[in-house]
Order: C-alpha cells, then structure tokens, then sequence
C-alpha cells in the first residue's frame, strides 16, 4: 500500500473516530461540542487535501504509464520498420542472386550451344575433308597433283590409255574444276563429276561426299556406261552441254 493511501486511511479514520466521539458526548457542553465541531472541519480539510494529492498523483501515474505505452509502441514501430527494411534487403538481394543464376545459366547454355555447334562443323569438316588417294599411280600421272593424279590414277586401272585424260581432265574442269565439295546451286548436282543426285555415288561407297577417289571411280563408271571412253563423254558436252 503506498504511503498516500495511509495517509488518507489515518485521516479518514480519524475523521470517523472523531465523529463517534462527537456522537457519544452529543450531551457534554456547548463549548465542547463547537470545538469538537472545528477540529472536525480542519480534519475534513485536511481530507479533501489529501484526497486531491491522492488524484494528482493518480493521474501522474497515469501520465507516466500513457509515456511508457506511447514509448513502447514507438519501439515497436520502429523494430517493424526495421524488420520491413531488412525483409524487403533480403528480397532484393534474392531477386539479384536470382538473377545472377539466370545469367549464368544462359551463358552456360549459349557455351554448351556454341561447342555442339562447333563439335557438329568439326564432325562435318572432316566428313567431308579430302581422303588422299591411296593407290598405285603410274608414272604417266605424277605429272598432275591432288584430285586430277588421283582421277588420272583411277582412269589407268579402270583400262583407259592415258591418251584419254586430256578428255577426261577438260570435261571435269568443265563441271566442278575437280572440286569433290562442289555443288550446283540451281540442280543439286555434287561433287568431281557432277552426280545429280549426288546420292548416287553412294552405289560406290558411303564416303561419297568426302572421297573423291569414290566420286572418281562413280563418274569412270558413269562415262564408260553411257558413253564408252571420256573423250566421247567430252565430245558429247561439247555437242549439247552436258554429259
């Protein structure tokens, strides 16, 4: 109990004590009762004033505990300002690792991209690189170098004299200039003789995009079927155009 509130329970009892007294001596003298009357009044005053104490520092106390609410939410709101503050770094940063992932992520995929693609050129380059001619080749064509020894070389085995080769290396100039990668834009038509398609060649070997021995052997057996020597395949390019 505070020392305000005994100090009112002291009074009050007082106050009581003294009316009980006044109430037992109603039938004393005049003159006590008129002074029993007055310390009555400066107890009752004496009340009053300790009843206001009592209400200021109630609302004192009221005052301060109003401060304490309002300090302890202020508290509050700004450890929830910080807590938003803190989540909405947290996100950002998520968002940028996020997005950091992502970019690597695709710079591995165009690098994985770019080394399939490069690995598929490679694999084609060397499909269709030129294989050398690993035959025999006689005296008669070591005149000529690359694919025109190699047809020259050809020519001889397949049982063509080499008075057939000049016939044979005009008509190939003509159509690819001895090219086994060339390639007709407007019909299709591949490799050294011109195979439409180029496809048929692979009745020799399934290198025929990349060997030209193949493609050689293909074409010798093309002339000699259709026309029977290269100076007669020559001669009819020469009448039409084409062979």
């Amino acid at each position: 109990m505070s020392r305000l509130w005994s100090r009112l329970g002291a009074r009050t009892a007082a106050v009581a004590l003294l009316s009980v007294g006044v109430a037992g001596g109603f039938y004393l003298g005049e003159s006590q009762e008129t002074e029993q009357q007055g310390t009555i009044a400066r107890v009752a005053v004496e009340v009053d004033k300790t009843e206001h104490e009592y209400q200021r520092e109630r609302q004192a106390r009221h005052q301060v505990r109003s401060a304490q609410q309002r300090g302890a939410e202020y508290q509050a709101k700004l450890r929830a300002a910080k807590a938003a503050k803190e989540a909405a770094e947290r996100a950002k940063e998520a968002e940028r690792a996020a997005a950091t992932r992502k970019k690597e992520r695709e710079a591995a995929e165009r690098k994985k991209a770019e080394e399939e693609k490069a690995k598929k050129e490679a694999e084609r380059a060397d499909s269709t690189a030129s294989r050398p001619f690993e035959g025999p080749v006689p005296d008669s064509c070591t005149e000529f170098s690359g694919n025109r020894r190699t047809g020259c070389s050809l020519m001889v085995q397949a049982g063509f004299g080499m008075d057939q080769f000049p016939c044979l290396n005009k008509l190939w100039n003509k159509e690819s200039g001895w090219n086994h990668k060339a390639r007709n834009p407007s019909s299709g038509a591949y490799g050294i003789p011109q195979s439409l398609p180029g496809s048929k060649m692979a009745s020799v070997g399934s290198d025929w995009e990349s060997n030209p021995a193949t493609q050689i052997k293909w074409g010798l057996n093309y002339i000699d079927g259709r026309y029977g020597s290269p100076c007669k395949a020559w001669q009819h390019s020469q009448n039409v155009g084409w062979y």
